[in-house]
């Protein structure tokens, strides 16, 4: 057993035991910061498979993240005032069931992403950093410009939504929920990883040219790769917009998919575990720090200053060892 998978296991349990014992404190709002924590795991997950096994360093994700939360919202708007999602030429209505808006989210975000990742994987480098975020821009600028749904303000859902079996206004079974998807979210990320497609995406990351030279296409390996990560992402914000019951551009902006990118380092670019503990250390420190000051955010670049300095496997890395290893 390395000493990752120590840390690994020491951080699930973590996860456990804090919405145990704030379920039997009656602390809720304990448990509403650990499905946040959760949420913005399952987002930097998303990333990490792009960024840690592809080495693609995206600032566009907020994208995914908002069409993930738009989905959402759209579908439950339209639920929620009984009028057609589409009237022509058959007619579609909106849905409060959670599994389905899941699923037009993943794939919301899935074809956004491969119509965003087949433009951008032209480039590299500075070049694909600038166009993915020219993206995110895009939608966060339609999405203002998008009266339907609220425009700048937003679109505030009444109605949390439901999955069969479970009181989903019931905070620990919302956050069990956000849990399940999120170890889910982690197996496949391990297994994809380990699997050929992710050992060749580790190739091409390293030297494009040789993974070339033996037959595979480093771009076709890159889309799918990108593809799947906004679609983890995609997700991820459908549970956020769920969470908040509450949709907005923000979801959108550079600022989101520059938090998503936070978590990944935070914890450790291509650690499995990195984003989960990235995005735990991000909400502790917003919710200590930001009761001190509203400038808490000063703390946190010099957090990320130190560990990009002298902690380059981040977190997991400082705790378990050098060597990278995603899994």
């Amino acid at each position: 057993m390395t000493r990752e998978t120590v840390v690994n296991a020491a951080l699930t349990l973590g996860l456990l035991i804090v919405p145990m014992w704030a379920l039997m404190a009656d602390e809720p709002f304990i448990i509403t910061l650990a499905t946040r924590v959760a949420i913005l795991a399952l987002a930097g997950v998303g990333l990490n498979i792009a960024l840690g096994l592809g080495g693609l360093v995206s600032l566009g994700h907020a994208a995914f993240f908002g069409l993930g939360g738009y989905a959402m919202g759209i579908l439950a708007s339209h639920a929620q005032s009984y009028t057609p999602l589409i009237t022509w030429p058959v007619g579609i209505e909106g849905t409060t069931s959670m599994p389905l808006i899941w699923l037009v989210a993943v794939l919301a975000a899935g074809l956004g992403a491969l119509v965003i990742g087949a433009l951008s994987l032209r480039t590299s480098g500075v070049y694909f950093i600038m166009i993915t975020l020219a993206f995110g821009q895009m939608l966060y600028y339609f999405a203002i410009s998008w009266p339907a749904y609220g425009g700048e303000d937003g679109l505030s859902i009444y109605l949390r939504n439901g999955f069969p079996g479970l009181n989903t206004l019931v905070p620990i079974q919302f956050l069990a929920l956000c849990y399940g998807l999120l170890a889910i979210a982690l197996i496949l990320s391990a297994r994809l990883a380990a699997s050929p497609f992710g050992l060749a995406l580790n190739a091409a990351r390293q030297s494009a040219a040789r993974v070339q030279a033996v037959g595979l296409s480093p771009y076709r390996l890159r889309l799918v790769a990108f593809v799947i990560s906004g679609m983890i992402t995609g997700l991820a914000g459908a549970l956020f917009a769920d969470l908040n019951r509450f949709v907005s551009p923000t979801m959108f902006s550079w600022q989101t998919s520059g938090e998503i990118m936070v978590f990944v380092i935070l914890g450790g670019v291509g650690r499995l575990f990195g984003p989960v503990a990235g995005a735990a250390v991000f909400i502790i420190l917003e919710h200590v720090l930001g009761g001190i000051s509203d400038y808490w955010h000063i703390y946190l670049g010099a957090l990320l200053l130190l560990i990009v300095l002298f902690a380059r496997g981040g977190l997991i890395g400082l705790l378990a060892g050098k060597a990278a290893h995603h899994g």
